[in-house]
This record gives C-alpha cells, sequence and structure tokens, in this order.
C-alpha cells in the first residue's frame, strides 16, 4: 500500500525490496514501491547483492508504470547499463550494487506524478552467472 501524504513538503520515503531465487529473465517487470498521486520524486537508489558473477550481463532499469495520467517509463530514473557488482573502493568498498537516481532527475529536474504511481525495475538483460540475490529501492519524494 502507498503511504498517505503526510505534511506538505516533508521528506518521505518509499521503498521495497525483491529477492530473485531464480535467474530473472529479460522484460520481468518488479513492483518495488509506490508514491501517492501528487508526489515529486527528488532522489533516491538502487542497491543490492551482486547479482551476477563471473562475465557479468545482468540488466536492470529503475523507472515507473503507467498511472492513468503519466506514462510508464521503465528506465525514468536510471539505464544502468551492465550492473558488474564490483567494489570501488573510492564510493563502495564492498561487492555489490548502488546506483543513485539519475536520468529525468539529473536531465529534466525532479519527476512529480498525477496520480498514484508504482516504481518498478525492468530486467532487460538475464544475469550470465548467479541471478539470485537481494535487490532494493528507496525513492526520497515531497508532496506539495
Amino acid at each position: 500500500p502507498v503511504s498517505g501524504p503526510g505534511r506538505r513538503g516533508t521528506l518521505q520515503v518509499a521503498w521495497g525490496t525483491y529477492t530473485f531465487a531464480a535467474n530473472p529473465t529479460a522484460a520481468d517487470v518488479i513492483e518495488f514501491c509506490r508514491v501517492p498521486a501528487g508526489a515529486t520524486v527528488i532522489g533516491g537508489f538502487y542497491q543490492g547483492a551482486d547479482i551476477d558473477t563471473g562475465t557479468e550481463a545482468f540488466d536492470m532499469d529503475i523507472g515507473w508504470a503507467a498511472n492513468g495520467t503519466d506514462v510508464a517509463d521503465p528506465d525514468g530514473f536510471g539505464n544502468f547499463g551492465v550492473q558488474d557488482g564490483d567494489a570501488v573502493a573510492q564510493f563502495r568498498p564492498v561487492a555489490g550494487i548502488f546506483y543513485p537516481f539519475v536520468n529525468i532527475i539529473q536531465d529534466s529536474g525532479f519527476k512529480t506524478f498525477a496520480a498514484e504511481t508504482v516504481i518498478t525495475g525492468t530486467v532487460v538483460a538475464a544475469a550470465n552467472a548467479g541471478g539470485t540475490g537481494l535487490v532494493k529501492v528507496v525513492v526520497y519524494y515531497v508532496v506539495l
């Protein structure tokens, strides 16, 4: 369920997790969480386990589903490309996935939704090896 709008202008958070028990298939769509009508997404991130090992191929984008007013954009918050899960000592010293939201936020500013909206992950390419583990999405938004 989506949370209530709370106090206007107060930072709110929506989040969701999903465990891949088996290697996902291209075009799989994961529904992570919902934001209420009038929510303006000002940031967020996609984080999780190292889903792919060896020669990595796993690719999942983060966006939103159509809500009757706003059209769907499966990579509106991130077209991240192949997620290798390698550690980056200066940023993330452990293996895993961590991507801050970009795309529309970086290019056009924040995204306001006219109706309650499902935040989604769309698998672009299955993992080459492994393909299991927990991923999560955290969405920061305000309702003005």
